[in-house]
C-alpha cells in the first residue's frame, strides 16, 4: 500500500483517556502515513522487564521519546507521538519540539465515553500488537488517570471518535492536513468526517468542558 506523503514534517500527538484507541490510531497511520511511530509503551517495555509506571520511570521514557521524536524531526521525518499528551505543559512543550524542528504540531483528541473505554482496558489481548505493551489498569487506577487530564482548551486540535473506524479516523486527519497545506489534493479521500464527532462525550463528562478551538475535519 502506498503511503500517504507529507509536504513538511509534523509532530502528531495524541489525547485520549486509556482505552480511547490511541495506539490503534498511531499505528494504523504510521501505516499509512509517511512517519515514524514513537510508543512509549514499546519504549517502557524495551527498558524495563518489570514496568512500575512511576513518576521516575515515566520520566526516563519521555525524556527518551522526546530524544527520538527530535532527531526524526531534525531529518525532516513526521512522527505520531504514541503517548497520551496529558497535561499543557506537556502540549506546550511539544509545540515548542515541533517549533524548534520546523515541523508543524497537530493534536488528535480521542474521544469515547469512559465505561466503553474501561471496558477495551480490562479487554486487552497480550497477543495484539495494540495491547502487548499496555499499561494493566483496574478501576482504581483508570479513575485516577482520567482526574489527572487536563483537556485542550486555547489550543488548536481536532476531535476523532474512538469508536469509529480507522478509515473514519484517517479521513479526519488527512482533511485536517489538506487544509493545512501539508498534504496536496490527491490525499484526501471523498468521504469526510461526519459532523456530530464533536458531541462524542456526555454533557455530564469531565471531557465536556472546554472545547473550543475545534477543527473537524
Amino acid at each position: 500500500m502506498n503511503k500517504t506523503i507529507l509536504d513538511k514534517p509534523i509532530l502528531l500527538c495524541l489525547y485520549g483517556i486509556p482505552g480511547s484507541g490511541k495506539s490503534y490510531v498511531a499505528r494504523n497511520l504510521a501505516s499509512s502515513v509517511q512517519m515514524a511511530h514513537v510508543s512509549a509503551d514499546r519504549i517502557r517495555n524495551e527498558l524495563f522487564q518489570q514496568p512500575r509506571y512511576d513518576a521516575q520511570e515515566n520520566a526516563v521514557v519521555l525524556h527518551l521519546m522526546n530524544y527520538m521524536s527530535e532527531e526524526f524531526l531534525s531529518a525532516g521525518v513526521s512522527v505520531v507521538y504514541d503517548v497520551s499528551a496529558m497535561r499543557a505543559g506537556q502540549r506546550r512543550a511539544l509545540r515548542e519540539l515541533a517549533r524548534k524542528n520546523h515541523a508543524e504540531y497537530m493534536l488528535v483528541w480521542l474521544q469515547i465515553d469512559a465505561e466503553s473505554a474501561f471496558a477495551r482496558t480490562q479487554q486487552r489481548d497480550r497477543r495484539t500488537a495494540d495491547d502487548r505493551y499496555a499499561q494493566p489498569l483496574d478501576r482504581l487506577s483508570f479513575d485516577k488517570t482520567v482526574e489527572l487530564m487536563q483537556n485542550p482548551q486555547d489550543e488548536e486540535y481536532i476531535v476523532v471518535s474512538g469508536k469509529h473506524s480507522f478509515g473514519s479516523q484517517k479521513n479526519a486527519v488527512v482533511n485536517y492536513l489538506y487544509k493545512k497545506g501539508i498534504v496536496g489534493s490527491e490525499a484526501v479521500q471523498h468521504s469526510v468526517a461526519k459532523p456530530e464527532l464533536i458531541n462524542l462525550v456526555p454533557f455530564n463528562s469531565p471531557f465536556d468542558e472546554g472545547r473550543r478551538n475545534i477543527n473537524v475535519a
